[in-house]
């Protein structure tokens, strides 16, 4: 099987700039596991690629007002992978990841009317009114303030009378990607994290991050795209409801908190190792900001994932 690399981390930890380092290096292509990275018009929020000789996929294609969905973006990143000579997989959405590394659940189509009633009843009531309504086994697996996930449960359970988690277990699926997959995953300390995304985010407004929530504000805010990092709190400051200052603040808050659940959620899962992994606890700024020692271990990780055999079927 063709070796694929996942370069997997927290918010801010350095995947893109790690993952363009190895693809050029090793002549990869850079592929995006962000689900927020793949609209288009939030290129500075989203913290998307600056132009690059080295070959980058599925950043900015989807339109914001269209929901990105995993199978969607399963199927776009196997097309991607096919014409790549060295997958170099980058993102934080795990969800993505694990639908590639472990396969995705085959979960039954939706009336377009029960879709359209759920998200109304969402910006009516509130996710957690939602989640309250979700039979116990999926309510079990979902937080209440996840609203897109709390959504999709609930308009399955609407159209089918079944759980999610139900679909999940019994129905057949898509298996597992055929590559043989290795990962690199980032874990820097968790003051270091703060202090970039802080910086990040000050960064990001200097470049007109504002801007450009501004000229997506005619669109719904329960979409996905409306919900990035950001978004949110610099919408309500367009709107009149808080200052720039507080904008700031709680948007940096509120992506360290989740930047946290990320970093459990990475190290609880078999995501990352699949069939081998390597863990870094620091924050990967560029090259030189390594130690020689550090910059060799990842170059002969990666090697090796490059030059191991394909196992036995």
């Amino acid at each position: 099987m063709q070796p694929a690399l996942i370069i997997a981390g927290p918010t801010c930890s350095g995947k893109s700039a790690l993952a363009e380092v190895v693809a050029r290096r090793f002549g990869g292509t850079v592929i995006n596991a962000d689900a927020m990275q793949c609209y288009a018009g939030l290129r500075v929020i989203t913290a998307q690629p600056d132009a690059s000789d080295v070959p980058h996929a599925l950043y900015g294609v989807r339109d914001p007002a269209q929901a990105a969905d995993v199978a969607w973006w399963r199927e776009q990143a196997l097309a991607e992978m096919a014409r790549a000579t060295l997958p170099v997989l980058c993102g934080g959405t795990g969800m993505y990841l694990r639908a590639l590394t472990h396969g995705l659940s085959a979960l039954p189509a939706v009336p377009a009317a029960v879709r359209a009633a759920t998200r109304d009843a969402l910006t009516a009531r509130g996710p957690a009114a939602l989640h309250a309504e979700l039979d116990a086994e999926t309510r079990a697996t979902l937080r209440p303030s996840d609203s897109q996930r709390v959504a999709r449960a609930h308009e399955i359970l609407a159209a089918t009378g079944r759980g999610l988690v139900a679909w999940q277990r019994e129905a057949p699926g898509l298996p597992p990607a055929p590559y043989r997959f290795a990962g690199i995953l980032l874990d820097p300390p968790r003051d270091v994290l703060r202090a970039a995304i802080a910086a990040r985010f000050d960064a990001m407004l200097a470049a007109g991050a504002l801007e450009e929530v501004h000229r997506l504000s005619h669109l719904d805010p329960a979409l996905p795209a409306m919900r990035a990092h950001g978004v949110p709190e610099l919408r309500a400051h367009l709107r009149g409801e808080m200052s720039l200052a507080d904008a700031r603040m709680r948007a940096v808050l509120n992506t360290g908190q989740y930047t946290k659940r990320q970093a459990t959620w990475f190290r609880h899962q078999a995501l990352v190792a699949p069939q081998v992994a390597h863990s870094i606890n620091a924050r990967f700024v560029d090259q030189a900001q390594f130690s020689e020692s550090l910059s060799r271990q990842i170059g002969i990780f990666v090697q090796s994932v490059v030059d191991a055999p394909s196992p036995q079927a």
